[in-house]
């Protein structure tokens, strides 16, 4: 029988504190909190998707002693009425199979209804001493006060554009392949910090990329802008030039159907020029290492401020993406 393909997120998920990254601290807290043997009754992992809530609650059941049959994970998004929870109250009141604790995750913890969650606030006032609750959830603002304050709240962060891609590059070569750094630093980007998100596109051009993936195959499954082209038109709003700079921008129009995913990337194209100018890296492109020595106002942190203000006008609407992206670039340059 053929075997179903494992996606490569699962593949590469961490089964151990040891191998997370990207998230130190926590990892510190709670193998210290194991280690002293002060585990809490309740904890709520919040971050954004795809950071490793889940992964890093799955590994913290096992680390305090649950076997499977003791982790019972829970799709708040799919069961959150108040039914559900009260099936969950009286579950708790059993003891666990073979373990010192029972272990109840439940993912997307603020879907639950009001009710629900007005129900769950009885079973963590008076926890079982062999229950642990782990809420996860991207949005703990949707949660009562009443829950959140009787939880151990743990904020799990974004990794940054260079965590994510190391790990990519990591990823790649344990499957036989290579990518450059540049390359991996445009998934990462585009993955908007987000492990699960950023090893999805991975696994997508692996599919097609051979041994060896190109950077104008990332560019072109990703949609990505071309950097000449960006770097031409950060040249031209340098020089206040408005007719180049519409030119450029219906360039960029044509190659590309997101003017948002373009906007980030030309922000991007600002931050390399504004760190070599504090000279903190000379690895950048020559031709953005020229233009930030020789429009030090235009490319700096005012201008980079500028166009993340008004990154929202390009949300308001696809159709109108474009338009947006075109008067914020003139409104810099009159």
């Amino acid at each position: 029988m053929k075997e179903n393909h494992l996606a490569l997120y699962r593949k590469y998920r961490p089964q151990t504190f040891s191998d997370v990254v990207g998230q130190e601290q926590i990892v510190e807290l709670l193998t210290s909190s194991i280690k002293q043997k002060k585990i809490g009754h309740a904890y709520m992992f919040c971050g954004s998707r795809g950071t490793g809530k889940t992964t890093v609650a799955r590994i913290f059941a096992h680390d305090i002693g649950c076997n499977p049959e003791d982790i019972i994970e829970i799709d708040a998004a799919s069961n959150r009425g108040i039914d559900e929870i009260r099936e969950l109250r009286e579950a708790v009141r059993t003891a666990p199979f073979s373990s010192p604790f029972k272990v109840y995750i439940v993912d997307e913890a603020h879907m639950l209804t009001k009710e629900a969650a007005n129900a769950l606030l009885k079973t963590l006032e008076e926890p079982p001493s062999h229950i642990v609750f782990i809420l996860a959830t991207t949005d703990p603002n949707k949660l009562p006060q009443t829950i959140i304050s009787r939880c151990q709240t743990i904020n799990f962060k974004q990794p940054d554009n260079k965590t994510l891609a190391d790990r990519l590059i990591y990823i790649t070569e344990k499957e036989g392949s290579s990518i450059t750094s540049e390359s991996a630093e445009l998934i990462a980007r585009h993955s908007m910090g987000s492990y699960r998100d950023a090893i999805g596109i991975l696994e997508q051009i692996l599919t097609t990329g051979g041994k060896k993936i190109k950077d104008e195959d990332v560019t072109l499954f990703l949609g990505a802008p071309e950097q000449e082209l960006l770097i031409s038109l950060l040249e031209y709003v340098c020089l206040k030039d408005g007719k180049k700079v519409l030119e450029i921008t219906g360039k960029l129009h044509i190659n590309n159907s997101s003017a948002i995913k373009t906007y980030d990337e030309f922000i991007e194209i600002l931050r390399q020029g504004l760190i070599i100018r504090v000279g903190e890296n000379t690895e950048t492109k020559s031709e953005i290492s020229r233009l930030a020595t020789q429009y030090p106002h235009t490319i700096g942190s005012k201008t980079i401020l500028e166009l993340l203000e008004k990154r929202y006008l390009l949300e308001v609407s696809d159709i109108h993406g474009w338009t947006a992206f075109r008067a914020i670039l003139l409104s810099i340059i009159e």
